[in-house]
């Protein structure tokens, strides 16, 4: 059993949630921003990414004992209680699996508390409990067995038909959980690290039969918490939380290398409802955060909307995708989405929407509010010619709907190209809106603010000069300019 907190503890978390109140004015800068992207960027080149494959380096030597595992729980175990060694070497699946059975049997009184003491705990996959608090000490991380004969398959989901990589069964998840209610995943900053290296180089091979699995997943389920951890080197992946509601995600970090490790996204809201991820440092190699909704027709015919999603407080980087992303699996619908007081530095596109003709679905009242963009190639995108599909069945005639969009208070420097909305005949853009818009340009030619059937206006002045497309109206919202060139397209992805 773990001793409760004393009072000297106790008084510090206290203070702890002072500060957490204050972040958020804090952030609210973009001057301030910029300081705590150039603080990220070096912590990550010096001590995150450097520290791929396990061959980092530390300054810093380890002063006294780690600090003590509250017990968030009536009930809480250490995991060497059943078993568990923590030496990198052996085999923790099966005290992993012995620990949550006794803790499935507390789920009527309160539930009960896991704790992974620090060490290095090596395992196959394994799936979680109702009312449980998975607890990973400082200096503790949770080690994914690479042999994936080890990973169970599962049923494909079934929003993206037969299979997102190959028809059939796909990998399971590192850490999985389904039908559950009731779950924290936490601890100080302790990791889950999916190993993911053999994965990204079988894949890259074509030697893997099945689509790779996530590094957490949890499925139709409610009340989850994913919070103080780091999340590394996912096979595919990182945090899929599918077809959940109540789901945060709050200072979390996520981290795999920028480049060569295919679709580690970081996280991935798919058909998920009342979520929110705040407070967290994403750095991967495809988009640092995606909202999904399910593929083509599958998508449109498991009805599953992602919805009531807050995303703030973020600093994140992509160089080969976006920072943050709608789409392109969206055939479910993706509505009242807030992005507000983030930073996206060093990536291929800072925002992004994407969908196609046989998506279906729907991307609406979506806000943007307060970003800061810090060199990217593209800044704001929609794109509305995404073509890959699950298959040749997919419907020509179900055109995704894009409309009532915002965004507001957008600044930045070293942009090639801050807005390029391409929408089509068949998928125009509706009602987009532009207020207090200053990007820095590194491209000095015209066509920057580029454009194709969109519909919308800019309030006040922006910098670059918007398309013409967009109707203009002055600081107090009184129309100036109506535009008669809504289907002008001016689109150039040479620039």
């Amino acid at each position: 059993m773990v001793e409760t907190l004393p009072v000297g503890r106790f008084q510090l978390q206290q203070q702890r949630l002072e500060l957490k109140r204050w972040i958020p004015a804090f952030l609210s800068s973009h001057k301030t921003l910029f300081v705590l992207l150039w603080i990220a960027a070096f912590g990550s080149v010096f001590f995150w990414q450097w520290n791929i494959g396990g061959s980092g380096f530390s300054i810093f030597a380890k002063v006294g004992p780690g600090r003590p595992m509250p017990k968030m729980r009536p009930f809480a175990f250490n995991l060497t209680d059943f078993g568990g060694v923590g030496d990198g070497v052996a085999d923790e699946t099966a005290a992993f699996e012995r620990a949550i059975l006794a803790i499935s049997k507390f789920g009527k009184r309160g539930g009960a508390q896991l704790n992974v003491p620090p060490g290095k705990w090596l395992t196959a996959p394994f799936n979680l409990t109702s009312h449980m608090t998975l607890f990973l000490a400082e200096d503790a991380e949770i080690l994914g067995i690479q042999d994936e004969k080890r990973w169970a398959l599962m049923p494909p989901l079934p929003s993206y038909g037969y299979g997102r990589e190959h028809n059939g069964s796909r990998y399971g998840s590192l850490i999985h959980g389904q039908n559950l209610r009731d779950l924290v995943i936490t601890g100080h900053n302790g990791t889950i690290n999916g190993q993911g290296q053999s994965w990204w180089k079988k894949y890259r091979q074509k030697l893997l039969n099945h689509s790779r699995g996530p590094l957490v997943q949890i499925m139709w389920s409610s009340d989850i918490v994913i919070s103080d951890i780091t999340l590394r080197d996912s096979p595919f992946w990182t945090f899929h939380p599918y077809d959940c509601k109540n789901v945060t995600v709050r200072n979390v970090t996520i981290l795999a290398p920028i480049f060569e490790a295919p679709n580690t996204d970081g996280i991935d809201p798919d058909s998920c409802e009342d979520m929110v991820i705040e407070d967290c440092y994403i750095s991967v190699g495809d988009d640092a955060v995606a909202i999904k909704s399910g593929w083509d027709q599958y998508g449109i015919a498991y009805g599953r909307p992602s919805r009531n999603i807050l995303i703030r407080n973020l600093i994140v980087r992509s160089m080969v995708s976006a920072g943050i992303s709608i789409g392109s699996e969206m055939s479910g619908g993706v509505s009242n989405v807030t992005v507000e007081n983030a930073v996206v530095w060093s990536s291929r596109h800072a925002v992004r929407i994407k969908t196609a003709v046989g998506r279906g679905g729907y991307v609406r009242d979506i806000t943007y509010r307060n970003l800061t963009f810090d060199n990217a190639r593209v800044g704001i995108v929609i794109k509305t010619d995404y073509n890959e599909h699950p298959d040749d069945d997919f419907d020509r005639k179900a055109l995704p709907i894009i409309r009532d969009i915002s965004f507001t208070e957008i600044h930045g420097h070293g942009v090639r190209v801050p807005v390029r909305i391409h929408g089509s005949e068949d998928i125009p853009i509706r009602n987009v809106t532009f207020r207090d818009i200053s990007i820095g340009i590194t491209y000095k030619k015209k066509h920057i603010f580029q454009c194709a059937f969109v519909e919308g206006r800019v309030i006040g002045t922006i910098f670059p000069a918007p398309c013409e497309n967009l109707d203009r109206y002055d600081e107090e919202e009184r129309l100036v300019k109506l535009s008669a060139a809504q289907n002008v397209t001016d689109i150039d992805y040479d620039i």
